[in-house]
């Protein structure tokens, strides 16, 4: 019913930069914070980032801000990530994230549509 399709990662040197999108479908909020989350091998699941339908509010992490930008279109009900400066620490599954409610904040819960995860390596 709900499909969440992601596209952008992959493997690259410390430093350097991947775009992340995931393109929604199905029945879901237009007005749903969208963003993304992450999963390293034996850690538990993490918020990155999050934005709301109108753009105008986002929420990061502390260890990306400043690094990664979030933003999403919503005539293409797809939400982007922007990383850059990327470091091995970020080395993780990235998934994307629809919230299941209606106009909440950027900073998202676990109460979400997700994505199947995209593998973003970074390699020192």
């Amino acid at each position: 019913q709900v499909q969440l399709v992601e596209s952008g990662g992959g493997l690259v040197q410390a430093g350097g930069s991947l775009r992340l999108s995931c393109a929604a479908s199905g029945r879901t909020f237009s007005s749903a914070t969208m963003g993304w989350f992450r999963q390293a091998p034996g850690k538990e699941r993490e918020f990155v980032a999050g934005i709301t339908w109108s753009g105008l509010n986002t929420d990061y992490i502390d260890s990306v801000k400043g690094r990664f930008t979030v933003s999403r279109d919503n005539a293409k009900r797809t939400v982007y990530l922007q990383m850059n400066s990327l470091k091995p620490e970020d080395t993780a599954v990235y998934y994307c994230a629809v919230d299941r409610r209606p106009w909440q904040t950027a900073t998202m819960s676990d109460d979400n549509f997700w994505g199947q995860g995209t593998q973003v390596t970074v390699s020192s």
